[in-house]
This record gives C-alpha cells, structure tokens and sequence, in this order.
C-alpha cells in the first residue's frame, strides 16, 4: 500500500484508526493477526548440530570404518583405541566449538527498545516490539523510529536515515501527500524503522511492522543469500579428500600386494587398518579449531568480534581493504577546527570567554552566536566534560560542544536573552536564525548558515578587532577565503548578528509565546562576524596504520559519501597521494558499466558521493580481478555489500541487520582495529600450515614404514594403537601448542596469502618429502638391522614407536618458523610449547614403561641408555634434514 500516497484522513481511515490511537482491545486483536513489531531471530546453533558437525570429515568415515573391521576381527583393544581417538578428537571439537558460539549468543544482547504511544487517547510507554498496524506513535528527537510509518504532524522533524538510505543528510519530514512512483529517501510523509530523529518532533501512524518494515524486508533478503565456504574451509576439504582417496588407494594396494605374497587376508586388513590410521593426521581438526579459536580470542581483544570461527583465517588473504571515511580513519563525529575572523585564523582552544582582547571577543561571540542559534542540548551538564551527552544535529553539537569548551555557558545565557523566535534551516534559504530578548528589552537577531548567503545581507565584517564596513572588494577576499578552506575538504558555515533597535520594532509583533516576526524586513543588514569551520577529525593513529597497509601488500581504498574534494584531505591526511582525476564519484559510477568498472577499478583508491548500492558494484569489480576484499559498513543497505565481501565489516555502532551480514564486528569503529585483525589472520594461517606440517611429516614416516614393511614381506613396524597414540597423545599437545606462537615480527611485510594458495606448498612438500625418504631410510635401515639380529618383535617394534614418538618432541622447536633457523628462535617465547613437550616426553615414557599401556599398546620396556642415545641421534639428525630444507627453500620476498 503506498501510504505516502495518501492524504493523512485517507491514511487513518485505511488502517481504521484516528487520532486518538487505538482502543485496548483493537490492539489485542491486531496483535494475534498481524504479531509482533519484531524482526525473527537467527536460531542458535544447537549443541546436537554442533556435535554431530565434527563427523562431517571423509577422514573421520575412514576412521570409523577402520574402527568397525577392527573390531568385527576381534581386535577389541585396536578397535577401541581407534574408536576412542574419535570419540576424543569429537569431544574436544564438539566443547571448543560449542563455546565460541555460546560467547556470540552472549555477545548478541538484545536491547528493548522503547516506544511512546497513542492509546485510548492517553500517552503511554511501551515495549517497541508491542507495537501494531494503526497505532499512533509520539516522535520526539534522540530517539530511533520503532516501526514504518506515515506522519501525521511534524514540528520541524528532520529524521537521519543514512542507515536505509545512504544519505548522511537529515531528511525534513512534513504531512504532506507525495507522488505515488517516489523512492523510499524520497518520501518526506513517511518514517522508517531503525532510522534516528536529530530534530523536532511529531506523530505518525504504523503502517508496518516486523517483517514487513523496509528493513524487515532486507533482513529477509540477506537470510535467502547462500554463504560460500571460506578459503580454509576449502583448502582443508581439499586435504581431507586428497588425504581419504590417497588412504583407499594404498589399502588397496597393500591388500593387493599381501594376497599376491600368499599373506593372510585376515593379516592384510589388519596391515590396511594400520596404513589408513598411520595416514591420517587424527589431531588436525581439533588443532586448527584450537588455532582459530585461540585467533578469534587475541582479536577480540583488539576490539574487534569474529561473528564466524573460519572468518578469522580468511582475513590474512585480504588484499585490499574498502573502508568508509567517517567512523574507521576518523572520529565519527564533527569538531570545530578553527575560526576565521577577517582574514585572520585561530584554534578555539586558545580563546576562552575571560580573554579581553578585541580579537578574542570577535571569536567568542562567534561561537556564541552557532551556540544559541542552535538547538542542541547538553543532557548532563553537571557532569565531566569528557561524558557530556549533547543531542542535536551534528554540526550543532560541535557548535555547543565548542562553545562551551571555550567557557561559554548556554543555559546561562539563555536566562540572560531568552529565545522569542526561530527561523528553522531549510534547503532553501540555507540558514537558521533565531531573536532573542536582551536585557536592555532589546532583540537581538544570531544568525548561522552557508557563508555565501549571509555574505549578501552582510553590511558590515570584523577585521582585527574592529567593525569595518563590507565592500564588495572585502566580500570577494571574504569569498576566496571561503573557498580555499572548502578546497581543504572542511564544512565551513558563517556566522552573523544584528541588534534590533526601536525602529525594527514594528516588525516583532504579538505576546510572548505567540511572537510573531516579520523576517524579510529584519533579516538583513547583519554584521558578518567570521566562519567556523568544521571537520571530522582524522584517528591519531590513521596515517601509520595506512603506512602499515601498504607495507603488508594491502591496498586501503576510501570509500565515502562526502564530496570529493572533503575525501581527497582525509586521503592526503592519512599519506595517500591521490589526484583529482582518480577519484570516481557515484555519479560516475552510475554512467559506467561493470566491464568499464572492472577496467579500472585496480587504479582508483578514493570513491566519493557513494551510496551504499555502489559499494556492492565496487566489491564485486574487485573480486572478479582476483582480489580478496574486506568492506566496511553501518546502514542497512551495506549489507548485500558486507554479504558479498569476503570480509564484511560492520561498525559497533552500526545496524543490527548489518552485524548480522558481517563476518567482523569492530567494537571501537577504529581503521586500525581491521589492520590488527588482518595480522592475527596472517598469524593463523601461518600456525595452521606449521600444525598440518607436524602432523603430516609423522604421518608419512608412519605409512613409509608400515607400507616397507609389507612390500619387503617383514612384520609391521608399528601396530595401529601405537600409531594412535603418537598421533594423538604423542602429538596432541604440542600440535596444539602451535596454537600459542606469536607470528613472525614482520609477518605484515609479507605479500598476502593468495586465495588459491594451498596450505600444503611448495616448501612444506618439500620438507615432508625429504624427511619421507631420508629419514625413513635410517629408520627403516635400523629397522632392518634389528630384525636380522634376532630381536624379539615386541622390542624392535617399541624402539620404532620411540624413535617416532620422541622425534616429533624433538623436531617441533624447527618447525616454529619457516624462515629463521633454530638458533634464531627464543626457545622460551612460547612456554605452553615447551610444558607440551614435557607432557607428552612423559606419557612417552608412560607408554613404554607401565604396565597397564604396555598391555594395551603392546609395549616393552626399553634398558639401558645406548638404545636412547641412538634414538636422541635419529631425533637430531632429522632436525638437520629439516633445517638443511628450509635453508635452501624457505626464500620470502619482504614488501618495500
């Protein structure tokens, strides 16, 4: 139904209601057919679904299958153990999980909302969400609209809708009928949920609620749109398939190769069985949800919330992040930088209202004059400065926040001229003016609004202190000065006053309260005091964390709705060196198609005048070039950009339904914050391929034995709970140490991590395969020496078990780093590591020498110090080999 189209008897007539609001018992029954004025809430993941998640692994099936033929054979003790390491591997993933996502649905608090309403013709307060179709809700500034609806009185009402339009400006609402075909920021009759009253106050009528609101819509629009899966969870299903097919593929083979030889078929599965669980890295689930967990925690504390757990990995891919202007590289709210009196500029905080000199006179009625012809509020002015909460249209409240900084007491003065009248802003006439009464029961006229229209009713300037007559040579310098601070990307606004004096008297007529003013005959004549300018100011931090961007690899693009030449300051400000020429501008956008913009998309870094529609054009551009993009938003209409990104970024102070399209909450607004988060990504990825490298080199070294062992017709060299046990309880805590390590000094000189860039490369094979083949060589050759010399297998097989287990202790301190070499790594920089080794060195120990895991892992006791001295010779001859490898592959090229 197009409300705004309506008459507002036509509007009350059509949702049969009036004026009065509705009666209690029509609102008990338009609540049971229409529901609740709210918004349906994504579900909580359950415990079951989680738990049954960590299933969802073809290497999990192997080794379930594994568990099943083991124990169908009568192995119960191998079954067991086998099934056991599930279950384990399950249970840590099912708690660590479980309570990342109890932390978001804590972390998700929902907030009652308000709403004063119209019923049975009284004013009461109500919950928001018990609002219906028909009632008439009170509008009043400070607050946000609680659901649709068309406006049926409006004193002054000016509403921000940025956050479901785009539009920063406040909208002025009014009662009147609007055409029919209007678009939403169009519809001045109307009000929309979520949006935020700066000014005035009025009365509307709900003509939507919930679901049906505009944001309703879009909330539903963003449930419908499919999330593609991440990087690493791709990059870990590739390995998990690669990893099963190849497990299948040497079952099959050695079965093949054991019936060939004449070997039992009894014997063979048992040999598979053990192929299969030697092959699969059993930990590496649990250890990266460890490491993206561990991840997600140290961004938190950077001020930053990880909405999905893989999300925090994906973050060191970005290669280019888009980030709105105001909030992210600035401090979201507008100051007063400087006044200009004359051709003369000064910092407020250098004035206050005791100085007596002329000039500072001049500057302080300045800023007297924005103060009083203003209609900001400070709510609590007896408390500190720092906690001031001042409501009013931005640029107002740094006018009053200004003022009153330099000593100027608004209350105050007030009493001392009272408001007679006002003369509200427009788009037309481009300045507000208000009359106050001075003592002398005189008036006095303040005046503020766009310079250039003050300029030409100005009569009069200062300059140095005095009052000098405006020619039109002073006006033209007046001018320039104007337009060079605009050049500078600052909103400047003029400020001027006129005493009315007894002749101007006829032209206020009425009582106080109903005063009426004749403001074409007394609103010239005016002494131009001086401009105020005004800006955003750029974060202390900004410039370097740009700095840091570029280094990284990262390109930082601005994206804003302010004019360009506003934009291009703030990029100049934080170091980017950007010509007018290559800033492209909504307008721009809209001439343009999307093979254009691909075209040059790479070469333009500044976006000015963008609306969030443009924003999901400029994403998608970016990633059909192959980059990988984080966008930043606040508003409604972000969210199919912040849906598309790779990395959707809403602001703490943004939209609900914009946090629930992102994949990254910034509690502090702060440009920085994304930065930091982009390292801890880096940091996670790093740590992830260091754990898959752990976990992998075991793993082969295992298969290489076992697969020896049957192609040179000799016993297994390990049995699978053996292998179970160094590849969980052996591994598991040291593996998930990895989770701890800081990250390389200067990981973020590093190129990103390319999307298609697998976490097996070239380097990690390399290390997996040298060590594969040399190392297992000397064991295999041992293995061989003991068998000729008539050891009993239950020993030969435990010395393998040890060399293995023992190793992995040994060589985990190399792998810390892929870059630096043993000796250049502070072996106590990670201390859970080096408690890790010690535990596991012990249920090693355990392993060998208790009676009760002797039996179960079919263990001997190991006498006499030479056999551990070769076993310790073994472990450091197969850190060399790793070294030696990362000597003569670990090259990175470190961004200029």
């Amino acid at each position: 139904m197009n409300f705004h189209n309506l008459t507002i008897q036509s509007c009350l007539k059509q949702l049969k209601t009036s004026f009065n609001g509705l009666t209690s018992q029509e609102v008990k029954k338009r609540l049971n057919k229409y529901g609740l004025n709210k918004l349906e809430e994504e579900k909580p993941i359950g415990w079951v679904i989680i738990f049954f998640k960590q299933f969802q692994n073809p290497l999990i099936y192997i080794l379930l299958a594994a568990s099943l033929i083991t124990f169908l054979m009568h192995h119960y003790i191998d079954a067991s153990v086998i099934l056991g390491a599930v279950v384990l591997n399950t249970i840590i993933g099912f708690f660590q999980e479980n309570k990342v996502n109890k932390s978001l649905n804590k972390l998700k608090k929902i907030v009652e909302h308000k709403a004063l309403v119209i019923r049975n013709n009284k004013k009461i307060k109500i919950d928001s969400s018990a609002l219906t179709i028909g009632d008439i809700i009170v509008l009043q500034a400070g607050n946000r609209v609680p659901a649709d609806a068309r406006i049926i009185e409006s004193i002054d009402l000016q509403i921000i809708e940025a956050s479901l339009t785009g539009e920063s400006i406040p909208s002025v609402k009014t009662v009147n009928k609007i055409a029919k075909g209007a678009p939403i920021a169009d519809r001045e009759n109307m009000v929309y949920a979520g949006t935020i009253i700066v000014r005035g106050s009025g009365r509307a009528v709900v003509t939507a609620i919930g679901r049906s609101t505009e944001i309703g819509k879009i909330a539903q629009l963003i449930k419908t749109t499919e999330e593609e899966k991440t990087p690493l969870q791709l990059r870990l299903l590739d390995i998990s398939k690669f990893l099963g097919t190849l497990v299948l593929i040497i079952c099959a083979f050695i079965i093949g190769i054991g019936i060939w030889q004449g070997r039992d078929v009894f014997e063979m599965f048992i040999m598979a069985i053990a192929i299969a669980v030697a092959a699969i890295p059993e930990g590496l689930t649990v250890a990266v949800t460890v490491i993206l967990v561990f991840g997600m925690q140290k961004i938190l504390k950077q001020k930053a919330l990880t909405r999905r757990l893989v999300a925090a990995e994906t973050l060191g891919s970005t290669t280019v992040i888009c980030a709105d202007k105001t909030g992210t590289l600035t401090e979201g709210k507008m100051t007063v930088s400087h006044i200009i009196i004359g051709e003369k500029e000064f910092e407020i905080k250098s004035f206050g209202s005791r100085q007596d000199n002329a000039e500072a006179k001049n500057v302080s009625l300045a800023l007297q004059t924005g103060m009083m012809c203003s209609n900001a509020v400070i709510e609590n002015p007896e408390d500190e400065l720092h906690k001031w909460r001042i409501v009013g249209m931005p640029t107002e409240t740094a006018l009053l926040s200004a003022a009153a900084q330099s000593g100027l007491n608004k209350t105050n003065l007030l009493k001392i001229e009272p408001k007679i009248s006002e003369l509200p802003f427009s788009s037309e006439s481009k300045f507000m003016a208000t009359i106050h009464q001075t003592k002398a029961k005189n008036y006095v006229l303040y005046e503020k609004g766009a310079p250039e229209k003050l300029l030409d009713k100005a009569e009069n300037f200062y300059h140095k202190g005095k009052l000098c007559k405006l020619t039109k040579n002073e006006k033209t310098k007046l001018t320039k000065i104007y337009e060079k601070l605009t050049n500078k990307g600052l909103r400047v606004i003029g400020v001027a006053t006129r005493e009315l004096h007894s002749k101007d008297m006829r032209f206020i007529t009425g009582k106080t309260g109903s005063v009426k003013i004749d403001w074409n005959a007394i609103d010239k004549n005016l002494t131009f005091i001086g401009f105020i300018a005004l800006k955003d100011p750029l974060r202390p931090e900004a410039r370097e964390t740009i700095k840091t961007c570029c280094l990284a690899g990262i390109r930082p693009v601005i994206i804003t709705g302010d004019h360009k030449l506003t934009a291009m300051a703030i990029a100049k400000e934080v170091g980017l060196n950007i010509e007018l020429k290559n800033i492209v501008t909504g307008e721009m956008l809209d001439k343009i198609d999307d093979k254009k913009l691909k075209q040059i998309v790479n070469s333009i870094n500044l976006y000015a005048r963008v609306s969030p529609h443009h924003k999901l054009r400029i994403v998608q551009a970016l990633q059909s070039c192959g980059e990988v993009v984080a966008m930043t938003g606040d508003g409604i209409n972000d969210s199919p950009a912040l849906k598309a990104a790779d990395i959707g970024i809403s602001l703490g102070t943004g939209t609900d339904i914009a946090k629930e399209a992102s994949d990254l909450v910034l509690l502090d607004n702060n440009f920085k914050t994304i930065v930091s988060a982009v390292q801890q990504g880096r940091i996670i990825f790093s740590n992830i391929r260091k754990v898959i490298a752990y976990l992998l080199i075991d793993s082969f070294s295992e298969v290489v034995l076992i697969t020896g062992s049957i192609l040179f017709n000799m016993p297994m060299a390990l049995l699978p709970a053996q292998i179970l046990w160094i590849n969980i309880v052996n591994d598991g805590l040291p593996n998930f140490s990895l989770a701890f390590e800081k990250g390389e000094k200067d990981i973020m000189r590093e190129r990103p991590i390319k999307k298609n860039e697998p976490i097996i490369n070239k380097e990690i094979k390399t290390i997996i395969f040298s060590i594969g083949v040399s190392y297992n060589l000397l064991v295999f050759g041992f293995f061989y020496y003991l068998l000729k010399n008539d050891f009993d297998i239950a020993y030969i097989r435990t010395v393998i078990f040890a060399i293995i287990g023992l190793d992995s202790l040994i060589y985990i301190f190399s792998l810390r780093s892929f870059n630096k070499p043993i000796w250049k790594i502070n072996p106590f920089s990670n201390p859970y590591l080096i408690g890790a080794v010690i535990i596991s060195l012990g249920m090693l120990l355990s392993a060998i020498y208790l009676p009760p895991l002797q039996l179960i892992l079919s263990t001997t006791p190991l006498l006499g110090f030479n056999i551990w001295i070769i076993i310790i010779l073994i472990g450091i001859i197969n850190t060399v080999i790793i070294e030696a490898v990362k000597y003569l592959f670990a090259k990175r090229t470190l961004m200029d």
